[in-house]
């Protein structure tokens, strides 16, 4: 049985009750926060290791929320399962914008909602066979899943993360947008390559000095991604 914490974060109690009953009945812990102050407190203090947000909260929404937590060291990896009402295009992009890790709208598949809980959680156990990478100015940390430019750590989400590190495990391989979907999302995520394009982007402006025109992450016009570096 599964021992990792989720902090479920919704102003609806029978919505709060509803996912601690599935994810108790998983095995998980679980801690809730009705609104986006009281959030925070409990994320800095439980650290858990995952976290359902709803984005209509009362006083602090869910956007907020979520660009406090990727502010602060100590929880700024946390991955972060949004939920809303919301379905426009546009409320899940800026989402993943602020650094959300997946969007899942209201009402949802309970069934469908614990197998991306499961993927995330599951993603963050894998061990690496290599700790340590250096490209460029670059230096990664795997094990630690820490990032550093010029000696100086800079901060990428757990999907940013885990792109980069997959593009780095295929240097040179041409990897479609639907390929990184199944394997950094971990189940069907049709129609949404966009989600890629978005995450690729923030990771370009975090590690490459130029992030307009890419020295290592190449884009393949109409296809994916490819990690391009010289040992």
């Amino acid at each position: 049985m599964a021992e990792e914490k989720i902090l479920i974060i919704d102003d609806e109690e029978h919505i709060r009750e509803l996912l601690k009953f599935n994810l108790e009945s998983n095995g998980y812990n679980t801690i809730c926060a009705e609104d986006g102050i009281q959030a925070i407190k409990i994320a800095k203090l439980e650290r858990p290791a995952l976290i359902l947000l709803d984005l209509m909260l009362p006083g602090m929404d869910g956007y907020d929320v979520c660009k406090e937590i990727r502010k602060d060291n100590n929880i700024s990896t946390t991955p972060i399962i949004m939920l809303t009402a919301k379905s426009e295009e546009l409320d899940k992009v800026l989402g993943l914008e602020l650094g959300a890790d997946d969007y899942i709208t209201k009402p949802f598949s309970v069934r469908e909602l614990m197998a991306r809980v499961k993927a995330v959680l599951r993603r963050t156990s894998i061990q690496l066979v290599d700790r340590c990478f250096k490209f460029g100015n670059i230096m990664i940390d795997f094990e630690k899943h820490e990032v550093a430019k010029d000696n100086e750590k800079i901060d990428l989400t757990l999907k940013e993360f885990e792109l980069l590190e997959i593009l780095i495990k295929n240097k040179g391989r041409v990897l479609t947008r639907d390929f990184l979907l199944d394997k950094i999302w971990g189940y069907e995520y049709i129609g949404e390559t966009r989600t890629v394009d978005v995450h690729i982007r923030h990771i370009r402006k975090k590690v490459e000095d130029d992030d307009k025109s890419p020295k290592y992450i190449e884009t393949i016009r109409g296809v994916g991604y490819r990690f391009n570096f010289m040992e």
